[in-house]
């Protein structure tokens, strides 16, 4: 039987035909996100490492998808854009394999594309993955979510820490529901500084939009963002409100709350 593959810009909202797949996904290899993966069914996940990140968190997934049966892979944040499939499947360069991955001769220094036609051979069906919380917090006033996926039309006007990349894709989501300062983690910031284009998104918006740096947030978790992230990048909208690269994303997120309360 022929293994399907799928190019998509993130797994969020993964298609049917994903199921059994393999997909080259332009989202992070944090536990959220493979969570997805194996709850789409698919026979392997090929995601971005997002620059690793404090506590390997980028690549958090690998792990828990290995737990599962499933076979993942992480592509260096230095070799293409997160959020970018298709960056990904050209350009792409194996960080990080799981067990399951290496059974089907995937290794560190592969290209993505070897790493697909060896992931064909992957085990499947696995196990589902058990149910997860629904990744959204609030901190006082402030929204806290594990993915960018989460906003809500009630969440117009708010602080939004987000645990996800800062990619183009994620910018162009977030912008319509117009968040009066949205979070983002910068994932590396990697090749091309994929991981904060979004940031120039929001700024054609008039929405004011912030990254933290990897090192000091875990990516996958909007509280994370908030309580550890240290600005690494912001957009013109998010320096008129007072964001300083080297400062501290709660500092910013608690006087913008306190003006507002």
């Amino acid at each position: 039987m022929s293994v399907r593959l799928l190019i998509l810009d993130s797994v969020t909202k993964l298609p049917a035909e994903a199921n059994g797949a393999v997909v080259v996904g332009g989202s992070h290899a944090a536990v959220y996100a493979a969570h997805l993966s194996a709850k789409g069914g698919l026979r392997a996940a090929i995601h971005h490492d997002a620059g690793i990140g404090l506590d390997e968190a980028g690549v958090s997934g690998l792990a828990y998808a290995d737990a599962l049966g499933m076979a993942m892979v992480a592509l260096a944040t230095e070799t293409c854009r997160i959020g970018d499939g298709t960056d990904q499947f050209e350009r792409g360069i194996v960080s990080r394999a799981n067990g399951h991955a290496a059974g089907c001769g995937v290794a560190k220094g592969m290209s993505c594309k070897e790493a697909v036609e060896l992931l064909k051979d992957a085990p499947w069906p696995h196990r589902p993955p058990p149910p997860k919380d629904e990744g959204r917090h609030l901190v006082g006033s402030i929204v806290c979510i594990d993915s960018a996926t989460l906003l809500l039309p009630a969440d117009r006007g708010k602080i939004i820490a987000t645990g996800s990349h800062g990619a183009r894709n994620s910018g162009t989501t977030t912008a319509p529901l117009r968040p009066r300062l949205i979070f983002f983690n910068d994932a590396g910031p990697g090749i091309d500084r994929g991981g904060v284009l979004g940031l120039e998104v929001l700024e054609r918006d008039g929405v004011a939009g912030v990254a933290v740096a990897a090192m000091s947030a875990r990516i996958g978790d909007g509280r994370s963002t908030l309580q550890d992230g240290t600005i690494s990048a912001a957009n013109h909208a998010a320096c008129r409100l007072g964001a300083r690269i080297g400062t501290t994303a709660l500092a910013l997120a608690r006087a913008l709350a306190e003006k507002a309360a």
